[in-house]
């Protein structure tokens, strides 16, 4: 069996930016591999977290109390981050900062450069899908190798991921098997347990090889200094301990005030995540190896991160540095369940997707991911951190319309709703002929087929019919019927 790992060009597959979300959507809604793919969330994540929420029997109690430090960690962000660096400098933590990408990049191909490294093995990382790592490191020649089961199928596939938590979600497993029998000349398996074997034979032996490990970090606690790494595969500790030097990039949201607060972050995670009472691993790492340390890096880097956080920070929309990036929202999101990830066409997908994105990339590109939301709550309802995501998306919604930035029948529609709703008589009105111009489209007191730009609106579903006498004239009926007579002035006098 050929074990070596066969890599595509360096880089991913052609972008796919945000502005061209609806077209996007509407390839996403004809891939049939596609729509057969995203059923496992519907049959498996969404039953799974709802069963592990209940579980915990004081889910809501954890969610309130997570939420609590996050808002006291966002609010003096400034002040736990030095400490953060303070911590993790006295125990012996390397700490760069990085304003943007370019930054980072920067800096993390300089330690490579520094060290002579050659292969680089990366633990799962959105803020690396981010700052677009791996593609940069690639053309300076350095040999880049994603270790999570799910990025090492999509870099093999050349394509980015389109789950948070499950980046090769799109993918059925008979893609997954091609791609496994044409890139690392295996026998062609649809087994699961056979696939994961001809991964993991694959992988190991790049462990060994590396120079340099590169990964996230799911938490960064300001009193220790320490940097927590939530998984589900070995592959965290491999690359982190194993190489002779670690590099963590972390978003600099990812911070915690106290080792004590882990314990209740952890728990709503990994139940929101994937339905666990806690990940198969929880890696805490203070500082490079020492003495006596059986294993560990020789030095531990972290690059704190800004990328545009601190504008967030500054905005209404601050409350959407509390996600932890769990993924439950895009879960139960009927837009991200029919249409998957790469639709949204950028590094963070779904309702936490459509905020984030506008907001580091800016409107221009991004102002149709605001609108991909039926504002149906089921986000805010599942987020471990109770973000408010409709109200952050309405937030954005507000800005397009400020800016004019809305279709133009949009705008004349809403311009029209508002004056009839200041007027009592033109409500009166237009409910009356809402009434008459419907009679052609009712069927049994239903619309179910709208003609022109409302036509969107019943294919999937029907509407009932607008009432022919509305609630004050009935209401006005009911008031006359049971009105009672008046009383005769002869009845008065007798009494």
């Amino acid at each position: 069996m050929q074990t070596t790992t066969q890599h595509t060009q360096p880089g991913h597959a052609p972008h796919r930016g945000p502005e061209d979300f609806p077209e996007h959507a509407k390839e996403a809604l004809q891939n049939a591999p596609l729509q057969q793919a995203l059923q496992l969330l519907v049959t498996n994540f969404v039953p799974r977290r709802v069963n592990a929420m209940a579980a915990l029997g004081n889910a809501e109690e954890l969610r309130t109390e997570a939420r609590a430090i996050k808002e006291r960690t966002i609010a003096r962000l400034d002040e736990y981050l030095d400490l953060f660096a303070a911590q993790a400098q006295r125990a012996g933590v390397q700490v760069h900062w990085a304003a943007d990408a370019a930054e980072a990049r920067d800096i993390i191909t300089g330690i490579a450069q520094r060290i002579e490294a050659r292969v680089i093995v990366k633990g799962k990382s959105m803020a690396t899908e981010e700052i677009h790592l791996n593609a940069h490191l690639e053309q300076r020649g350095y040999e880049v190798v994603e270790t999570d089961l799910g990025e090492y199928i999509i870099q093999l596939a050349g394509e980015t991921p389109s789950h948070i938590i499950a980046p090769a979600i799109h993918k059925t497993r008979q893609q997954i098997a091609a791609l496994f029998h044409e890139h690392l000349g295996t026998p062609y398996t649809e087994e699961i347990p056979e696939l994961t074997q001809i991964a993991r034979q694959a992988l190991r032996g790049q462990f060994l090889r590396a120079d340099m490990g590169i990964t996230g970090a799911n938490f960064a606690i300001a009193e220790t200094g320490s940097i927590v790494l939530v998984t589900n595969e070995g592959n965290g500790r491999l690359s982190s301990t194993m190489p002779r030097v670690h590099v963590a990039l972390v978003g600099m949201e990812k911070v915690i005030p106290r080792l004590s607060d882990l314990a209740v972050m952890v728990k709503v995670l990994t139940n929101s995540a994937t339905g666990q009472k806690i990940s198969s691993y929880v890696t805490m790492l203070t500082g490079p190896r020492r003495e006596h340390d059986l294993d560990g890096p020789e030095e531990l880097h972290v690059v704190l991160l800004d990328n545009g956080r601190s504008g967030i920070l500054r905005s209404a929309n601050r409350e959407a540095l509390y996600c932890l990036r769990c993924g439950a929202c895009l879960n139960v999101c009927p837009i991200y369940q029919n249409v998957g990830g790469h639709a949204y066409g950028g590094v963070y997908p779904g309702p936490i997707g459509a905020v984030l994105t506008p907001m580091l990339s800016g409107l221009d590109t991004a102002k149709h991911l605001p609108r991909a939301s039926t504002l149906c709550g089921a986000c805010r309802d599942a987020c471990p951190v109770k973000i408010n995501i409709p109200h952050l998306l309405l937030n954005l919604r507000q800005q397009l319309v400020e800016r004019h930035d809305v279709p133009r029948t949009e705008r004349v529609l809403f311009t029209l709703w508002s004056w009839i709703m200041r007027s009592p008589w033109l409500y009166k009105t237009a409910l009356a002929l809402a009434a008459l111009l419907q009679k052609p489209f009712v069927t049994q007191g239903w619309l179910s087929t709208l003609p022109g730009p409302f036509a969107g609106w019943t294919q999937a579903r029907d509407f009932k019919a607008v009432a022919s006498r509305s609630f004050r004239q009935r209401w006005q009926d009911t008031l006359q019927h049971e009105r009672p007579a008046p009383v005769s002035s002869e009845v008065a006098s007798d009494e």
